[in-house]
């Protein structure tokens, strides 16, 4: 019975090592050892998806002779020392979150709409805020929040720093424009940057305007439609009386 090291290669493939080995010759050796590199990816295709992947092939023959393997590959043999040895252990970050299905990053907008001066534009970030949180919640909670817990949740987020604009959303709900999105916006008349609901307001009036001016043009159009249809009727009139 042969004594295969690591055993998802097999003990033929555990043979052919042994048998590589026992070669005098460093040529032969090196040839025979790339061959059955190649024939141990053969066996486990699978081990593609690893980042070093020739290298953990290399790893695995050299383990598999028993660090008794001399050749020229292209990876240096692993030291014994580092089998069986226990990795290190990896720190996380143990911070402090008073809503882990909000995450860190959420309380990190937090501040950063609190340090923004201009009202609109904080406005418009607690409204973004407002609308993420919504979205984080139904993705960990099955039961869609209420309005007053999540006003209440970002009010304990922000320690009452952003009680203006939360009071506003509570009554009037949050606006619809995001801050990079209400800078964009820019009044050329004055050549000012609107913000908020001024630029909101700007464009619905806009838009009524060009309504009306459209209504206005498809009436008179009828108008002038009617008026060439009854004075055609007219001159037929005329005609039929004279013959």
């Amino acid at each position: 019975m042969i004594f295969t090291l690591l055993k998802e290669y097999g003990s033929n493939v555990q043979k052919l090592a042994d048998h590589i080995v026992q070669m005098e010759d460093p040529a032969k050796r090196t040839l025979y050892a790339h061959i059955l590199v190649e024939l141990m990816r053969q066996i486990h295709p699978g081990m593609r998806d690893n980042q070093d992947y020739y290298n953990k092939l290399w790893d695995d023959l050299f383990i598999i002779s028993g660090f008794e393997l001399e050749v020229d590959g292209p990876f240096p043999p692993p030291s014994k020392e580092s089998l069986g040895k226990k990795p290190q252990k990896v720190g996380y970050n143990q911070h402090k979150l008073n809503y882990h299905h909000y995450g860190k990053n959420i309380e990190l907008l937090v501040e950063k709409a609190i340090e923004t001066e201009d009202p609109d534009d904080r406005l418009a970030f607690v409204s973004y805020l407002y609308r993420l949180m919504r979205s984080f919640y139904n993705a960990w909670n099955r039961d869609n929040p209420e309005d007053v817990v999540l006003l209440e949740h970002l009010m304990e987020l922000s320690d009452g720093k952003l009680q203006a604009e939360i009071e506003y959303i509570r009554q009037n709900g949050p606006i619809e424009a995001s801050p990079k999105d209400r800078n964009s916006n820019v009044d050329r008349s004055r050549g000012n940057t609107v913000t908020g609901y001024k630029a909101q307001t700007n464009f619905n009036n806009d838009r009524a305007k060009n309504t009306s001016n459209a209504g206005n043009t498809s009436g008179n159009s009828r108008n002038r439609n009617s008026n060439k249809f009854s004075n055609r009727n007219n001159n037929n009139n005329n005609r039929n009386r004279r013959k």
